[in-house]
This record gives structure tokens, C-alpha cells and sequence, in this order.
């Protein structure tokens, strides 16, 4: 498993997502578990590792006030610039999550490139380096790529600040990465952390949380709300060559994050898709008070002929994280396990939700394992 945990204690504003990324692995052998926990030793680092205390702000700490920001903002531009630090090397912590393709393990964060991870015979974890596809990959990575457990295929984006904001990849069965497909019609910078996949489609999410890149130069929030903005999801063919046939969809008031899973669906004259996603009900709080966030997962069809939009909540309970049987992603899935917010991001247990029932109106949640007092756990 992969966390945000802080090489130094942190001397000023700290955001939860900022930490340095952490592996822990458990190996169980004649009878024994060894647990391992190690850093992933990316560029930033093992830089700071070096100077002893931590040299780079990070992105989300920047919703801690402005006049603390831009210190921090000029201090970093003086280190990069006296050669203590070179961004040309990668900023990111790799601490989101873990993804195996291509028979690689690679340690992700969305805003640098992939480190692999090798697992040694007795348990220990080593960081072999950042990884760009023999020179192909550009910046940076989702930090939820999708598998397709039938094809070996690896779907993928990555989304920045300046045009095009969105662009889409994937990579081979081999692990050999195809060339980027730029979306020029997502035409705003949209906070796009995670996304979908079906067997035929790519599905994107273009909220109401946006990048702000004139204030993030200024040294303020990199990330903000737009209440007036209607939400849309794009839905691309996942093979692709360039986004001439992205379809987008006005959902109102859809504010995603994270997708659980995704689905073609075959009706009567023509196709429709099926997404299975978390929705952020009080966007405007998203990441500056946390503990005031509620999302409840909505399974969202679109009829891809018609437009047409339905929707069904599939929990009223705060939940978020959720994680599905490996093999059912991109197909029609039947068990969903989701963390309980507590508010998030303290996990007071997790559930298990049949989103089956959702059709029958009933309620999903068909088990339930809470943590007990005082007990808070990861992701999922």
C-alpha cells in the first residue's frame, strides 16, 4: 500500500496529501508475516534527505493564506535557482497509489512521472527511479491509471494548467506507451484526479473544482470552486486516435474525484454508459475544510444517442475511496467496497454496497465493518 507520511515534521502549513509517499508491504511465508515500510526515494526526497529538512513546498499547502504561500513561493524559486533543487528532475511525493502493468510496479502521484518499485526476495522494497516510456511520457501521470484485466491494456491522462488541459494516453499490453491524444475541447483547467473506463470508452469528468493558474503564480490556492459552471462528462472511444469523436454531457451539479468503475450498456438504438461514482455534494469546501465534505455515490447512465441522463443515488452515506474486484474493471460490476467518512478523511470503517439493488430502489449496503472507537483506518 502507498501514503502521504512527512520525511521532516513540517515547520509551517501542512495539508494532509502533502506528505512523502510511503510503501508498506507484508510478506507471508512458512507460516511468518514481515512487514516492510520504506519511502519512495524520489528526486525531492532524497535532496531533502540530504539537506536534513524539507526544501519544497507542496501544491496543497498553498490553501493555507496567501502571504505565507508567497514566502514560500520566493524561498523555493531561490533554491532552484542557487542549484539546490532542479524541478527538470521531477516534484512529486509518488505517494497516491500503486499500479502494476507492463510487469513493472510503479509508485504514483498525479504530478510527476511513475517510480518503480521492485520487491526484493525477502521482502524489502527498492526504488529503482523515475520512468518516461523510453522518452514518451511527458510531466506527468493520473495516479489512477485503469487495467483492463481482459487485454493487458493501461488507459491513462494526465491533466495541467496550461492547454491542452486534458490529454489522454494509454499503453500496450507490453507496457509500451501510444502516442497522447490532446482534448482541446475540455477548454477550462479542471481538477481531474481520476477517471473510468468501459470496454469501448474513455470517461472524463470536467467538475466545478477548477486550477487556478494566474493565483497558483501568485503563490494562492492552485485549486478553487466555480459554483456557476455546469459539470460535464466527456466520453472519448478508448482507442482513439485524436478527440474528433469526444462526446460531452451537461451533469449538473456532478462533482467527482474519485470513479469507482464504468460500463457500456447496450439499449434499443444505440449505446449508453454507466458510471459508478462518488459525488461531492458542497464542492465549495472540498479542500480547504475537509471535514465538512459529504459524497454520495450516484450511478450515472448516459444515453450516448440521445443524451439523455439518468441518475440514482446509491448510498445517502458519506463515502469515498472505494475499490471493486480488479477483475470487473470497465465491466458491469456488482460489489462496491467504500470508506466510511468521518468525517473524511478519517475512515471510521468500511462497507460493502450491492449496486445491483440501487435498480430495485432499495437500500445498497448489504455489510458493514466500523473500526470501533477511536480506530480510524486507510483507503480501501
Amino acid at each position: 500500500s502507498n501514503g502521504p507520511n512527512p520525511q521532516f515534521l513540517p515547520r509551517g502549513p501542512y495539508h494532509l496529501f502533502d506528505g512523502d509517499g510511503m510503501l508498506h508491504c507484508i510478506r507471508i511465508s512458512q507460516g511468518k508475516a514481515t512487514l516492510c515500510s520504506r519511502y519512495v526515494k524520489t528526486y525531492k526526497y532524497n535532496v531533502e534527505n540530504e539537506a536534513g529538512y524539507s526544501l519544497i513546498p507542496n501544491v496543497f499547502s498553498g490553501f493555507n493564506g496567501l502571504v505565507a504561500s508567497a514566502a514560500r513561493g520566493s524561498l523555493t524559486a531561490a533554491r532552484v535557482l542557487t542549484g539546490q533543487y532542479n524541478p527538470i528532475n521531477g516534484i512529486g511525493l509518488a505517494n497516491t497509489s500503486l499500479a502494476l502493468f507492463g510487469n513493472r510496479l510503479f509508485a504514483l502521484g498525479e504530478s510527476d512521472l511513475p517510480y518503480v518499485i521492485k520487491l526484493t526476495p525477502n521482502g524489502d522494497i527498492e526504488t529503482l527511479g523515475r520512468h518516461d516510456f523510453d522518452g514518451k511520457l511527458f510531466m506527468s501521470m493520473t495516479a489512477h491509471p485503469k487495467v483492463d484485466p481482459d487485454t493487458g491494456e493501461t488507459f491513462a491522462f494526465r491533466y495541467g494548467p496550461v492547454p491542452p488541459f486534458l490529454t489522454y494516453f494509454r499503453f500496450d499490453s507490453t507496457g509500451a506507451k501510444q502516442p497522447d491524444v490532446p482534448v482541446f475541447s475540455m477548454t477550462r483547467p479542471s481538477f481531474l484526479h481520476d477517471f473510468a473506463i468501459t470496454k469501448k470508452h474513455a470517461i472524463f469528468a470536467d467538475i466545478q473544482i477548477g486550477m487556478n493558474p494566474i493565483e497558483m503564480l501568485a503563490g494562492g490556492s492552485p485549486v478553487g470552486s466555480d459554483p456557476s459552471k455546469v459539470s460535464k462528462i466527456g466520453v472519448l472511444p478508448r482507442h482513439a486516435k485524436d478527440e474528433s469523436e469526444i462526446k460531452w454531457f451537461d451533469v449538473s451539479g456532478l462533482n467527482i474525484i474519485h470513479a469507482i468503475n464504468a460500463w457500456d450498456e447496450e439499449n434499443g438504438d444505440g449505446d449508453a454508459v454507466v458510471l459508478i461514482a462518488p459525488n461531492i455534494l458542497s464542492v465549495e469546501h472540498t479542500l480547504e475544510r475537509m471535514e465538512l465534505v459529504h459524497a454520495m455515490v450516484e450511478k450515472v447512465r448516459i444515453d450516448l444517442k440521445t443524451g439523455f441522463v439518468t441518475r440514482q443515488p446509491i448510498s445517502a452515506r458519506n463515502l469515498d475511496f472505494a475499490v471493486i474486484n480488479q477483475a470487473y474493471v470497465g465491466k458491469k460490476n456488482r460489489f462496491v467496497y467504500a470508506a466510511i467518512g468521518d468525517p473524511m478523511p478519517k475512515i471510521s470503517g468500511v462497507v460493502k454496497l450491492d449496486v445491483g439493488k440501487g435498480e430495485e430502489k432499495k437500500e445498497c449496503t448489504v455489510g458493514c465493518r466500523m473500526f470501533g472507537e477511536g480506530c480510524y483506518g486507510g483507503e480501501p
